[in-house]
């Protein structure tokens, strides 16, 4: 069997915020740090993680629209080649589309039908379109709705739409179903699955685990900025199965195994303790714990941690 090609790859992340201190005084936030992420044609790769730990920065600095205190650093690359930001301009809305998190990135003067047609008028550009809303409960009369006119839930699947508009290669679904009830949540899923399996890489960020291991082909799990597991989704199967202790933690906390839950929280950027950013909750932390922590290759997947195995 051939090996897919990948369509995007990300060595090394790194994405701070420069913050301004009382007085003069300026600091820069570290708030994603050697992050690791690869997907394939065909392929579907869920992100996953608690609300904080970097993963809706993820899709913003794959795209190029981080705020303008933003700096970010390592490598992206798409299609074999270095995503630059003229590159990442060009691309965007075309060959690369986001399904953003926040219904704000619709345009407010522009009616729904136009905007997500990008302004094309052809018969099969608007049929395509309304084969899309019909699959998603939204009337034609949509269309020529301004996004202040919808509820919340509706203006959620018209973002959904614009991905489904085009024929992308690579899908930036950012928490793309809050909101919606598990019906829809589910069909918008399988949507999803249906770009991959058509040919597309889909990037879906996520903190919703249990949805994702019913899609996915992969998990990346962040935590605290960085990622310390990149498994497939079959070793989700059994506990046994994972490497990292988060990842296990994760786990435990889904329901059909027991909404187990572990004491202490994520630890804010600015108090990340020394070397593994897991070591104060976890069960196996040890003096080497507190200093380089590589991402390395375990059993088929990658971790990062010392007891990983």
């Amino acid at each position: 069997m051939n090996e897919k090609k990948v369509i995007l790859e990300i060595q090394n992340l790194s994405i701070s915020f420069q913050q301004y201190d009382k007085g003069f005084g300026r600091t820069d936030l570290d708030v994603i740090r050697d992050l690791n992420v690869t997907v394939h044609e065909g392929e579907m790769v869920a992100v996953v993680g608690s609300s904080g730990s970097g993963k809706s920065l993820l899709a913003h600095g794959i795209l190029g629209i981080l705020p303008y205190n933003g700096a970010i650093g390592g490598t992206i690359l798409y299609d074999g080649e270095e995503l630059t930001q003229k590159r990442k301009e060009e691309l965007r809305g075309n060959e690369i589309v986001l399904v953003p998190q926040s219904v704000a990135f619709l345009d407010p003067l522009m009616k729904i039908g136009p905007q997500i047609r990008k302004g094309k008028k052809d018969p099969e550009s608007k049929e395509k379109l309304n084969r899309i809303f019909e699959g998603y409960h939204l009337k034609q009369e949509v269309q020529e709705l301004y996004p202040f006119e919808m509820s919340g839930g509706m203006n959620r699947r018209v973002l959904v739409s614009t991905a489904m508009m085009g024929n992308p290669r690579l899908v930036i679904a950012d928490e793309p179903t809050p909101g919606l009830h598990m019906k829809m949540v589910r069909r918008v899923m399988s949507h999803f699955r249906e770009l991959a399996d058509q040919g597309a890489g889909v990037l879906l960020i996520t903190h919703d685990l249990e949805q994702a291991l019913e899609v996915a082909d992969r998990v990346v799990v962040f935590y605290a900025g960085t990622t310390v597991e990149d498994a497939d989704v079959k070793d989700f199967a059994r506990e046994e199965t994972l490497r990292h202790p988060y990842s296990k933690a994760l786990w435990r906390a889904l329901p059909q195994n027991g909404f187990q839950f572990i004491g202490g929280t994520q630890p804010y950027v600015k108090e990340l303790p020394q070397g593994c950013p897991f070591g104060p909750r976890c069960g196996l932390f040890c003096e080497k714990c507190k200093g380089e922590i590589p991402y390395r290759e375990v059993r088929g997947g990658k971790v990062r941690c010392l007891r990983g195995e």
